[in-house]
């Protein structure tokens, strides 16, 4: 009995090891080095050694790149604060879910170093941003209605985390003594509470 064997080109395209990380990766690379506005999905799938085809397969245009994950940290941060226990008060749910969702962001900072050059010199892509964090800010109080949480307390403490969390990036992206991000997010948040506090 024979047994048949199939081979496959290396250019058929059946299979691409980490595609979406290598598609991810080339156009982070062309963002910085040509811009964004003149970076071509065209560019971005040849240096990343793939087809066009395969980049439409993974982003819808080439401004997901940058915004693909925003799906998956909302869910994550909604079952930290669904999760959170029940003496927990509601800004502390919040803070808490950022403070892990930091500690994965932590793990690839250079990535998000690289992320928010391109974000910061584009408006479109600020605003955008802007957007997701909003987004981010209704699931937030959503969760937080989901543990019996009353407006406009739900959405009071799902705002003042979301800034907390962006200010906290922003010197995070900054910092050059190797602090890590869920030390911003506490830090932002203690001097958020001596502001409220009136000293």
């Amino acid at each position: 009995m024979s047994v048949a064997v199939i081979k496959y080109d290396r250019h058929m395209g059946r299979w691409e090891a980490d595609a979406r990380g290598r598609l991810e990766q080339a156009a982070l690379a062309l963002y910085g080095e040509r811009g964004f506005e003149q970076t071509t999905v065209a560019e971005i799938a040849k240096r990343a050694g793939l087809t066009e085809r395969t980049f439409f397969r993974y982003f819808t245009d080439k401004r997901e790149v940058l915004f693909w994950g925003a799906g998956r940290l909302q869910e994550s941060l909604v079952s930290a604060v669904v999760a959170a226990p029940d003496s927990a008060a509601p800004i502390d749910a919040v803070i808490a879910a950022l403070e892990a969702a930091g500690a994965v962001f932590q793990e690839g900072r250079e990535h998000s170093v690289q992320r928010q050059a391109v974000i910061d010199v584009n408006a479109e892509l600020r605003e955008r941003e802007l957007i997701k964090l909003a987004r981010l800010a209704t699931a937030l109080a959503g969760a937080l209605h989901r543990r019996g949480v009353r407006e406009p307390t739900a959405s009071l403490a799902a705002e003042a985390g979301i800034t907390v969390f962006r200010i906290a990036f922003e010197r995070w992206i900054k910092d050059t003594s190797g602090r890590e991000l869920p030390q911003h997010i506490r830090e932002s948040f203690d001097e958020l509470k001596t502001v409220t506090a009136g000293r």
